[in-house]
């Protein structure tokens, strides 16, 4: 095999691992060290944020309207059963994503209502019988996440979320048993080659879809598939055996690597979702689980990446730009990097956007502001991160419509001020999120207006 097929095969392998790789490091880190408000907590626990997330929860695109409440699930052990509260209409979502980020099940306002209720989360090959009044939720792959949001109206808010959060509980149907967690790269693995690694046992321990079992296959000849021993050790020139990297092959594979990472990027600022006046509808960024439909989930092809190359593609830039996204019928996302006159959008520029009408959504809706291109909130002296329909204190038209400011410098006019989305100094981009949308927002019939830069 020569070293440019390796490359080539290695920036592919980049494509279709990172949701993999990418995924699975978070939920490594929920578990030892959590993110930001949420605290570390083993497998099968939930760790409860107990404030709206801000700039110190550095997790791409994080949102700043709901409290999360974490659990990273590992079935090794068997039947984790789960119980939800009666939230008595307030909006929450537990959104189940698998290994390879499909979100395969929903359980909340939208899916399941308000209700208390109960849910056995079995694994991939269960064949038990669940108890009465109980919903059985079979997970794709043994590790998942439970991504649970709660609508919070802000501090006075806390103590209820907080109670039912509490309320909200994971119990494992065995009790003596030990999660089997992720499996552990093998040390001797040079950090350049560190995602094939990965991707080696991972991919083997949390096996994709079968029909992406084909192309798992194709890696096979840079080791993606190979069991045992890693592939990916490399020796000194004098001690090399007959299946160690020579140094040429180690930096074929690692230029491939970077050269995926590129096109991956390239891929998230371009991408494949239609564009209007500037803002990118990510409506079916999310859109690529074709297999896993559990509660909560709606089987239809409006909401299914029919092109297979599309699809690995698409996977790869949602996990990127924003892992653990909703479908769009739970949650709808519009992204814009750029201005009316397509520049990109940058805090030494002031920006307004009128809403008029504002979003129409069965829930809520929100527009938020993130550092480019870290994709992290923004940190500000009014500690305002994000601005929609329940934000104290602002200030509609007199036509109705809401006009918002952007900057990164506090305006001098009062309503400017109430309206104000504080911007960072340098590049940003804002995501509008509709949670509930109404069919008129899939449809694309109500269109939002470009971001418009003031004449300076």
């Amino acid at each position: 095999m020569t070293d440019t097929s390796r490359t080539e095969l290695a920036a592919q392998a980049y494509i279709y691992g990172f949701p993999l790789v990418f995924n699975l490091d978070q939920v490594h880190r929920y578990v030892h060290d959590g993110v930001g408000a949420n605290p570390a907590a083993p497998f099968n626990t939930f760790s409860h944020a107990r404030t709206l997330a801000g700039p110190a929860d550095t997790f791409v695109t994080i949102n700043n309207d709901t409290v999360y409440s974490m659990a990273q699930i590992d079935l090794s052990v068997g039947p984790v059963a789960l119980h939800v509260p009666d939230t008595d209409g307030r909006y929450y979502v537990l959104q189940f994503v698998d290994a390879w980020t499909n979100n395969f099940a929903y359980v909340g306002h939208r899916a399941t209502g308000t209700k208390s209720g109960d849910f056995l989360l079995v694994p991939p090959t269960w064949t038990g019988t669940p108890a009465a009044q109980t919903t059985v939720i079979r997970f794709p792959t043994n590790i998942a996440s439970i991504v649970g949001r709660w609508a919070c109206g802000g501090g006075d808010d806390l103590p209820a979320v907080h109670a039912l959060q509490d309320a909200t509980t994971l119990t494992v149907a065995d009790s003596t048993g030990t999660p089997a967690g992720l499996p552990v790269p093998d040390a001797g693995v040079s950090q350049d080659l560190l995602f094939l690694e990965k991707l080696r046992i991972w991919s083997q321990a949390f096996p994709p879809a079968p029909r992406d079992r084909e192309l798992q296959e194709s890696f096979s000849p840079i080791g993606i598939n190979e069991p045992g021993a890693s592939p990916y050790t490399s020796h000194s020139a004098d001690s090399l055996s007959a299946d160690s990297l020579s140094a040429d092959e180690a930096a074929a594979l690692a230029d491939g690597l970077t050269i995926g990472e590129k096109n991956l990027l390239e891929a998230l600022t371009k991408g494949s979702s239609p564009e209007v006046n500037g803002w990118k509808l990510t409506f079916h960024a999310f859109d690529y689980n074709l297999d896993y439909f559990e509660v909560g989930t709606i089987d239809d092809p409006q909401f299914k990446i029919a092109d297979p190359r599309l699809r690995i593609v698409e996977r790869a830039a949602a996990a990127k730009g924003g892992l653990w996204g909703n479908h769009p019928y739970e949650a709808a996302y519009i992204m814009t990097y750029v201005d009316d006159q397509g520049e990109q959008l940058n805090g030494t520029h002031t920006y307004t956007i009128k809403l008029d009408p504002t979003p129409p959504v069965r829930a809520f809706w929100s527009l938020t502001m993130y550092s480019v291109p870290d994709f992290f909130l923004v940190a500000n002296p009014v500690d305002r991160y994000s601005i929609g329909d329940r934000t104290p204190g602002i200030v509609h038209d007199a036509d109705g419509a809401l006009t918002i400011t952007i900057s990164h410098e506090e305006p001098k006019d009062p309503t400017a001020k109430a309206n104000w989305l504080p911007a960072p100094r340098g590049d940003f981009r804002p995501v509008l999120r509709m949670y509930e949308p109404s069919p008129a927002v899939l449809d694309q019939s109500y269109v939002v207006p470009a971001i418009t830069r003031s004449r300076e």
